[in-house]
């Protein structure tokens, strides 16, 4: 068999994560026609047929879908074995692809994203910040910040903050204009400040309660599809806000806002997490290593819930 090339195989892997030859063309700089070559090259190499094409769809063929974790396989190992040879010492180099929440990213981990790049020169960091919840396996992210829990095996995770978790806040001003509610069935009588994501509204919030989880149906009249809007009403004093503390613990410090309920709320655990063990990378783990000593100081005001 001919040598494969290394770039014609992450292409392999990139086309078949996002489908399209443009898309993986527009993610290195190259031309779609560029991609497809290398492609067709792959192919020969192989002596497979690793695409069906047509005029509307790109997907893979059943030899493919068998050879893609082949691909993936060794495109990690050759990751790693470079990783282990330059050491954690050397200087960090290439391009760190991380997605993290819009409202942490922006209100929290931006000036350290930024800090962290300022400290490694050579290393190119891409910030994606968005409410949508990355797909780790299918998106261009080497890593994504994940608040809460998650059951799927196929994930690997970096714990950042365990003890972070939601809590109910409310503005001085709003307070001073409705009583404060004094259980959570109360909430149902208040101005609820409501999140949307992906089309579904979260106006069911969960609790626990000594081991148990409760579910409180709430209401509104402000609805948003951005996690930092409704911290603003909030602030401004439209309503009651139920939020990670890692959003609103600056503005409890700061009397911006005032924490209800002796601080109920649900676990929210902060992690980094990837598809592979193989991606954590030695920009990965300093990275994480960085970001574990400045957050831990957060959780100061945290009730004890």
């Amino acid at each position: 068999m001919k040598m494969v090339r290394f770039d014609d195989l992450q292409l392999f892997v990139r086309t078949a994560a996002l489908g399209s030859f443009s898309r993986a063309a527009r993610e290195v700089d190259l031309l779609p026609g560029q991609v497809a070559a290398a492609i067709a090259r792959l192919e020969r190499e192989l002596d497979l047929r690793l695409f069906v094409r047509t005029t509307r769809s790109l997907r893979l063929t059943a030899e493919g879908a068998q050879y893609l974790p082949y691909a993936q396989e060794g495109l990690a190992t050759l990751r790693e074995g470079q990783a282990r040879v330059q050491g954690e010492a050397a200087e960090l180099a290439g391009t760190l692809q991380v997605a993290a929440p819009s409202d942490l990213g922006r209100n929290v981990l931006l000036p350290w994203l930024t800090a962290f790049r300022r400290a490694h020169p050579r290393l190119q960091l891409h910030l994606q910040l968005s409410d949508q919840v990355a797909d780790v396996f299918r998106d261009p992210v080497d890593i994504a910040f994940r608040l809460g829990r998650f059951d799927n095996a196929s994930y690997v995770a970096l714990p950042l903050l365990a003890g972070n978790r939601r809590v109910l806040v409310a503005s001085p001003a709003y307070l001073q204009a409705h009583p404060a509610p004094d259980s959570l069935d109360a909430l149902k009588d208040h101005a609820c400040l409501l999140y949307q994501l992906g089309g579904r509204t979260h106006d069911r919030w969960s609790f626990e309660q000594d081991g148990r989880r409760s579910v409180v149906a709430v209401r509104g009249a402000l609805l948003c599809d951005d996690a930092d809007v409704v911290r603003r009403w909030a602030v401004a004093g439209e309503g009651i806000a139920y939020k990670s503390w890692l959003d609103v613990g600056d503005d409890v410090r700061a009397g911006r806002l005032q924490v209800l309920l002796d601080g109920q709320g649900e676990s929210l655990p902060l992690n980094l997490v990837c598809p592979h063990r193989k991606q954590f990378s030695p920009a990965v783990r300093q990275l994480h290593g960085f970001l574990g000593e400045r957050l831990t100081p957060l959780l100061q005001g945290l009730p004890s819930g």
